[in-house]
């Protein structure tokens, strides 16, 4: 799928902290969808995540193609630990994405579980025996 994005002018530009456990997820999916964009629905916002490898981008399906909030600049290598928080640049380009921040950054890591729970594999793996010939 491939989907245009636009950027008004940057409106506010603030430091944030990102839970590790959806950041650890964000980046494990990304990485199974072979390192293109991951299209993720946060269907009880009506808005889109878009992760690449450099940012998550959040669009609100009235503006179609609008990004409102950006997130950037994850400082993952500052931490000592996988489960320390990431700090990230939020970037708002739609006047009331402050206010959606908190909500957002809960639904998002639902949206991501409801996303890994479809690529989990269904049952456990199996290991197939194969025979050895002897020449």
């Amino acid at each position: 799928m491939e989907i245009t994005c636009y950027r008004d002018s940057e409106l506010l530009r603030e430091p944030r902290l990102l839970a590790a456990s959806t950041y650890n997820l964000a980046k494990t999916l990304w990485s199974r969808n072979r390192d293109q964009c991951l299209f993720l629905p946060i269907r009880s916002m009506q808005y889109l995540a878009i992760i690449d490898s450099v940012e998550i981008v959040f669009i609100d399906a009235a503006r179609k193609n609008l990004i409102d909030i950006a997130w950037q600049n994850f400082h993952a290598h500052d931490r000592t630990a996988l489960d320390e928080p990431i700090a990230y640049e939020a970037v708002y380009y739609f006047e009331d994405g402050q206010s959606l921040m908190t909500r957002l950054q809960m639904e998002f890591f639902k949206a991501l579980q409801m996303q890994a729970k479809k690529q989990h594999p269904a049952g456990p793996g199996m290991v197939i025996k194969l025979a050895v010939q002897h020449a």
